[in-house]
């Protein structure tokens, strides 16, 4: 069969190699590479029977499991984009995404239905909500509205394969949706290319091959835990689905499954590393990789005493341009600090601010250039035109004959690069916070406060912590309207209602990890803004050492 040059392709390429080979497992459950892609194409025939165009958008709203994977594969194969949402998010934050692509196909499960509660009344592009399983969700789930129409998996899935919408290798393939440093989430765009041109770079600086087993542990709505799917199916690997409620479950897992290959973010390879690992994992364990932050010198060492036999790969990325830079396991004991160079097929430059190369050693902007530039963020001009530029006529990798321009991704991050060419990060430029391996808008998080009613005044921003990466600060000052204190003492915010409030309306790693109370007004800057900045500064030297 030829290359796969479409997303849906890394599937149907290796069913038509080795059909027999199995590609998923869940629980006690597997689907071969023969039976997955005929549930993709069962699912593109659902979408094109409800009459689904092409780029339309189709939201998945599950956690790890078959319908998943179908789904997300079988709506590009229908011509359609598939948006992965997050099974942590609130119904909030779910109507916010289905609103802002405009959804048109919503899969989810009957009780992940009943958490949506009145939200889709708000998503007047709503058309078709698919259940998973046979039957109908309880009534009392079932609060659809009237525009809505619902379908059962079984019934969805009852199509005969047929011919999607055309598409090429440019088009949408995925929206995957990540905070923005300011307001909202944003939704990434990605094309077939991108996708695909990922898998093939990531498989081959790990050398994943047909016998791997890869552990999904991370959520496919990352595009570092979609990543797992794509470049074991470029491969014709098997990846195992875990929905883990311990970390104790992932090491369950690499020693039931026979894991060859297991990529995580920072919190989860520092609560791993503290626990007994029998012996079975280190027989099979042949790479782990961490994405999602700066693994800490201590944690990486444990793990290699873990599974000395195992090759570490720590790797740096950004969803608007999937994978940057990895460093290879022999450059880890020299350089334990770098975040490596460059992945195969991807430029990495260090510009100055007026797009000229940074010389060794001086700090710029990490900037991404290559076929794994995505296509900027969904119906948002202002923030793609902040993250996506135009490289400069004489940037390095162009020549001057060229006349059409050329799109990059400026990371917003700092960084340095030795006399060796291998980079080192410095920091954010935008007030981001890095928290267990999720980027949190800190202006959302106030957002949220606000919507309470219970604050004045607040800012919130990340303070450095040992096992998360960065928790997250809030400073506040009590309402107009707040109780005041005993004997004329000033007024009186409750934390506590606060805290709860945020549980309620907030995914677990976006709840503050800790509210001061300060009088207001807060300090603002020149542009009458709260001051986060002067805030955080101030706030620093209250931490522990």
């Amino acid at each position: 069969m030829t290359e796969s040059v479409l997303l849906p392709e890394l599937i149907a390429r290796s069913a038509g190699c080795t059909p027999g080979a199995r590609a998923l497992t869940s629980g006690d459950e597997s689907l071969t590479y023969g039976e997955l892609d005929t549930r993709v194409r069962q699912f593109a025939a659902g979408l094109m029977a409800l009459g689904i165009q092409r780029g339309e958008r189709v939201a998945i709203y599950l956690d790890k499991r078959f319908e998943t994977v179908a789904a997300s594969f079988g709506a590009p194969a229908a011509g359609a984009v598939f948006v992965p949402v997050n099974p942590l998010l609130k119904a909030e934050q779910v109507a916010f995404i289905l609103q802002d692509c405009n959804v048109r196909v919503l899969v989810t499960s009957p009780e992940r239905l009943g958490l949506l509660g009145g939200v889709l009344a708000d998503c007047p592009d709503l058309r078709h909500v698919v259940t998973t399983g046979v039957g109908l969700p309880e009534p009392a789930s079932l609060t659809l509205p009237k525009a809505v129409a619902h379908c059962n998996w079984a019934h969805f899935m009852a199509h005969a394969p047929c011919a999607g919408h055309r598409v090429i290798d440019v088009d949408m393939a995925a929206i995957l949706y990540t905070s923005g440093s300011t307001g909202r989430p944003k939704g990434v765009v990605l094309s077939h290319r991108n996708m695909v041109a990922g898998a093939k770079s990531v498989a081959s600086y790990l050398g994943n091959h047909a016998q791997d087993t890869l552990l999904a542990a991370l959520p496919l709505s990352f595009d570092a835990g979609f990543s797992q799917l794509t470049t074991a199916f470029h491969t014709g690997a098997r990846v195992v689905l875990l929905n883990y409620l311990m970390p104790r479950d992932v090491l369950k897992a690499l020693e039931r499954e026979q894991v060859t290959g297991l990529t995580a973010v920072p919190p989860l390879y520092i609560q791993l590393a503290q626990m007994d690992w029998p012996a079975a994992i280190d027989r099979n364990l042949r790479y782990f990789a961490n994405t999602g932050g700066r693994m800490p010198r201590e944690t990486l060492g444990l793990l290699r005493q873990r599974a000395p036999s195992a090759k570490p790969f720590l790797m740096y990325g950004l969803t608007e341009a999937f994978r940057s830079t990895y460093l290879p396991p022999d450059e880890v004991d020299r350089r334990p600090d770098s975040i490596g160079k460059a992945i195969p097929n991807a430029e990495i430059l260090v510009l100055r601010d007026d797009g000229s190369p940074c010389g060794p050693g001086e700090v710029g902007e990490l900037v991404h250039r290559g076929a794994l530039v995505g296509l900027g963020y969904w119906n948002d001009a202002d923030k793609t035109a902040e993250r996506y530029k135009l490289l400069a006529p004489d940037a390095p990798g162009r020549e001057s004959g060229l006349q059409l321009p050329e799109y990059a991704v400026f990371s917003g991050d700092n960084v340095r690069q030795d006399d060796e060419g291998f980079l080192y990060f410095v920091g954010r430029r935008d007030e981001m916070i890095k928290s267990s391996g999720y980027r949190v808008s800190p202006t959302e998080v106030e957002e949220v406060l606000y919507a309470t009613g219970l604050v004045g005044e607040c800012v919130a921003f990340g303070v450095e912590h040992p096992v998360i990466g960065q928790a997250i600060q809030v400073i506040a000052t009590p309402p107009a309207s707040a109780v005041p204190g005993p004997e004329g003492a000033e007024p009186v915010l409750d934390v506590q209602a606060l805290l709860a409030q945020c549980r309620a309306h907030m995914p677990a790693y976006m709840v503050p990890a800790d509210v001061a109370v300060m009088p207001g007004p807060l300090p603002r800057n020149p542009n009458g803004k709260i001051d986060r900045k002067l805030l955080s500064t101030q706030w620093a030297p209250r931490q522990p050492q």
